[in-house]
């Protein structure tokens, strides 16, 4: 069995990423790249990276020897790490999302295909145990056709905007709320096996932080409201400002019964017309596999990056598609870029362009 030689870039998301890798027994963590030194040294030593394939600089980086390339460095850098790693002839897993513009999104998909590489966008919340339960359920017909679906990703990280003390900028202070979609479309689409074609978007502006006006990433929070290809409609509801635990929840919609979970982790709700005298069941809604092993639990994501880089190294070793490829990652992306671009426009209806 081949042993694949990993290298992670972006040590702050991606040092969760390499507890994951490095427990694969397939996988060797062989290169690491972040400009913070301190970060560089701690995960070099722990997991006995050489000397010599500790990098601060990207494109010495790149001619390490590896096989695959994590991408986990600040969304704006996405596009040029991940087209300059195809073209080093390396397979890509890379955070979400993609891009943040739709220009560089078809920038990613034309490297993807022109390396032959494999690419997969690394959206774990679409690995969460009770996603991949309620798509069997979906799946299985028990609740019928879905008409309509919800999601709501609230996660206040005003810490990771601005340093309060020093007026320092970070770099999410740049990005709007609904540009972060893909926990909350990811999921969804994946159970719905369908696709956003048109999208508005709604925001009530900067009412808690008026300070800060000129900055995208301080808007109360944004609304998308999607029409999808098979003719259902999306809503989803991003803040990360807003004065509110953090939290993540889905609801949807069929024509015989309806899956929804509760805004704190244990259980859910399943309900199905005239299958039950009961007004609904409670049902999973862990993000943990309970029959997972103890090792797919390092991520700190629940057991969900333990499958989810198995699928991705499952697509490389089998020459297949991997689960969320370039194409479905970027219609993962592109209804959050164009629910903005609406909220910025009185919430007019746009098209969703499909990217090929």
């Amino acid at each position: 069995m081949k042993e694949w030689k990993v290298g992670i870039v972006g040590l702050s998301r991606g040092r969760g990423l390499v507890n994951v890798f490095s427990g694969h027994p397939d996988v060797k963590i062989t290169a690491v790249c972040d400009i913070d030194s301190d970060k560089v040294a701690s995960v070099g030593d722990l997991f006995r990276v050489p000397e010599n394939n500790r990098f601060a600089i990207f494109d010495d980086f790149l001619n390490a020897d590896t096989d695959i390339v994590i991408v986990a460095t600040p969304i704006p850098l996405h596009t040029e790490h991940t087209i300059r790693s195809l073209e080093a002839g390396k397979h890509v897993l890379c955070e979400q999302t993609v891009a943040y513009t739709v220009e560089e999104c078809q920038k990613v998909v034309d490297a993807v295909k022109k390396s032959g590489k494999k690419y997969m966008m690394a959206e774990n919340y679409t690995y969460f145990h009770y996603i991949r339960e309620w798509k069997k359920v979906v799946e299985s017909g028990r609740i019928g056709e879905i008409f309509y679906a919800e999601g709501e990703y609230i996660h206040d990280i005003l810490d990771l905007l601005v340093n309060k003390e020093t007026g320092e900028y970070y770099w999410r202070n740049e990005r709007p709320p609904v540009w972060y979609c893909a926990h909350t479309l990811g999921p969804i689409l994946m159970i719905m096996n369908d696709r956003i074609v048109e999208g508005c978007g709604v925001t009530s502006g900067f009412k808690s932080f008026p300070q800060y006006s000129d900055r995208p990433g301080f808007l109360d929070f944004e609304l998308g409201l999607f029409k999808t290809e098979k003719g259902a409609v999306v809503k989803i509801l991003r803040s990360q400002v807003s004065a509110s635990p953090h939290f993540v929840w889905y609801s949807l919609y069929g024509t015989k019964g309806h899956l929804e979970n509760r805004r704190a982790r244990g259980e859910g709700l399943l309900y199905v017309r005239n299958e039950t005298e009961k007004n609904g069941e409670l049902f999973t809604s862990e993000t943990s596999n309970p029959n997972a092993p103890e090792e797919a639990r390092s991520g700190g994501h629940g057991t969900s990056e333990y499958y989810m880089i198995r699928d991705f190294l499952a697509s490389i070793v089998n020459d297949t598609t991997p689960p969320i490829d370039v194409l479905r990652a970027t219609e993962w992306t592109i209804p959050g870029i164009i629910a903005h671009q609406s909220a910025m426009q009185n919430g007019k209806w746009l098209e969703v362009p499909r990217l090929g």
